[in-house]
């Protein structure tokens, strides 16, 4: 059998507003959000083997090989495909951790993709977002591959037109759990539904807003530093200043920038505060790999 290799990307995602809806029965969250990619990326790189076996090369600091979102996507595609196939795999980090851009989902969603291929297992598109929902909420969208609107727990996903852009996004020193966030008593958990009629239209995405948020700024300064200047250098540029939000449950916070010659000066205004790691990003439409159309 020849030895097939992939060198695959893993976008990173930003959620630009994110309204806690309800509580279910099970303890997850009702949300809604609108995902999108940006052109901050991990590399995955699969090599595909005969014996069955799945070896990760190298790994992340700390984080056995058994909860690596990685080996255990692999794992899980290949016990409900039933392939006697294996793959090595191995990952170059660039979105922060911790940081609510979804890196690990991504990752983990590449990896479904990819070995799809490398196996020569053909899956329909919603079979595969089903295996990638009992990894993680974010997973179906990564999947799903182009800018959503997404309810539920963020598995069910309507595609949506936005207007092409870049965005600041700065990683504080700080990484934010995410199921702390969700469970601190202060969370505001009864947003109103939205109704939205026209969802090509994207003014209705910025007077939403984030829940999470204030929970995350009240209990970690650096983030809250990380918000503040971003909001001063939109300002500083002449851009909305309360556009500037954070993403997910943090701590990775972003201001959008309708041209590249913008966000530069955006970033270098940020960079200047001393305040994290300052990225200036491209937004993506679609994935690198494709989109799905799931859900």
């Amino acid at each position: 059998m020849p030895t097939e290799i992939l060198d695959a990307p893993a976008p990173a995602k930003l959620n630009l507003f994110l309204h806690v809806t309800g509580r279910r029965a099970d303890g997850y969250h009702e949300l809604e959000t609108v995902f999108q990619l940006i052109d901050l990326q991990d590399r995955v790189h699969l090599r595909l083997r005969a014996d069955g076996a799945i070896v990760r090369i190298g790994g992340l600091p700390g984080v056995p090989a058994e909860a690596d979102l990685v080996v255990r996507a692999a794992r899980l595609l290949q016990a409900a495909s039933g392939t006697r196939l294996g793959a090595e795999i191995a990952l170059d980090k660039a979105i922060p951790m911790g940081g609510g851009l979804g890196g690990g989902s991504s990752d983990a969603a590449t990896v479904l993709m990819s070995l799809d291929r490398l196996w020569s297992l053909g899956w329909p598109a919603g079979r595969l977002a089903e295996l990638g929902l009992a990894l993680g909420a974010d997973v179906p969208f990564f999947l799903f591959g182009r800018t959503a609107f997404a309810r539920g727990v963020g598995e069910r996903l309507e595609p949506i037109d936005l207007p092409d852009g870049w965005f600041v996004v700065v990683a504080p020193p700080v990484s934010v759990p995410t199921a702390a966030v969700f469970g601190a008593a202060d969370l505001t958990r009864d947003t109103e539904p939205l109704k939205i009629s026209g969802l090509s239209r994207n003014d209705w995405i910025w007077q939403a807003r984030n829940d999470l948020e204030p929970v995350v700024l009240r209990r970690y300064p650096e983030v809250a530093a990380a918000l503040a200047s971003l909001r001063e250098a939109a300002r500083a540029v002449g851009l909305d200043p309360a556009r500037a939000r954070m993403s997910g449950s943090g701590a990775c916070v972003f201001c959008p920038a309708p041209t590249e010659a913008l966000a530069g000066q955006m970033a270098r205004e940020v960079l200047r505060c001393e305040v994290g790691m300052v990225y200036a990003c491209r937004g993506l439409a679609r994935h690198p790999l494709g989109s799905r159309q799931v859900g």
